[in-house]
């Protein structure tokens, strides 16, 4: 049963950085307080200018060096399909910034396969499909992740679901492929919505006045279908962080300060 908290909430910082550096101190703290109950955490990233600042932010704070990272596992909600080592992957930007810098095993980063070896983006979907069964929450066959990260496209596309195409409707599994997308690169791997809506929380980083309108579509119950924003609840908390540029056209009644 979703909770009531599963409300969706509007968190404002006055400009990115302060977003970034908010979100990060908040996500080390949820997986701190997991790693020190013992508990595994289970983590999405997502990519963009916000995914890559958050990443960048924690990797600043002191608390990093003080949570056992064995505890934490981390996935990706999409992967644009192109070689390994590419920049425009989203696992090479994680690790950049933050991945490569943290004291944690190899087998707890779950990226998403990369194009190469003979593997087209199908096989690369079943295999990632593969790898989150390996790690069953108690709704599906997937994690349910702790912390599920997502940036908003000023399109309302979240991870590679994408306004009114057939990923975003899609139930019967966990991973898809992307063809053709709207936004370069064309081939991607994206988890689907309920693979997303398992997530205990859903946040969604928002900055820059070019989301204000998505976001205002988002937070107005919109079609999920043509508003993918719309679509992604966390079973226990769904936060849009956002600034105040993306803000403008947010509803008073769903801002939260004390978050």
């Amino acid at each position: 049963m979703v909770e009531a908290w599963a409300e969706k909430r509007v968190v404002i910082s006055p400009d990115p950085a302060a977003l970034a550096d908010s979100v990060a101190a908040r996500f080390l703290s949820r997986v701190a307080k997991r790693a020190d109950e013992g508990k595994l955490a289970h983590v999405s990233l997502t990519g963009g200018t916000m995914g890559a600042a958050v990443l960048a932010a924690a990797a600043r704070n002191p608390r990093i060096e003080r949570i056992d990272w064995s505890l934490v596992h981390f996935w990706w909600s999409d992967e644009r399909f192109v070689p390994a080592g590419d920049e425009e992957r989203n696992e090479k930007q994680a690790r950049g910034v933050l991945l490569d810098a943290i004291d944690m095993p190899a087998a707890n980063i779950h990226a998403i396969p990369a194009e190469g070896a003979g593997a087209d983006a199908e096989a690369a979907a079943s295999a990632y499909a593969d790898e989150l069964a390996r790690y069953p929450g108690p709704d599906g066959a997937w994690p349910a992740f702790d912390v599920c990260f997502l940036g908003v496209g000023p399109d309302a596309h979240i991870a590679s679901l994408f306004p009114d195409r057939p990923e975003i409707l899609v139930t019967d599994r966990s991973v898809v492929p992307v063809h053709d997308a709207p936004k370069p690169p064309p081939e991607r791997i994206t988890m689907t919505r309920p693979v997303i809506n398992g997530s205990k929380r859903v946040w969604m980083v928002v900055s820059g006045a070019d989301k204000a309108s998505a976001l205002g579509l988002a937070l107005a119950g919109a079609s999920y279908a043509s508003v993918p924003a719309a679509g992604a609840k966390g079973r226990k908390r769904t936060v849009f962080f956002v600034d105040e540029a993306a803000a403008s056209q947010v509803p008073p009644d769903l801002i939260d300060r004390e978050y």
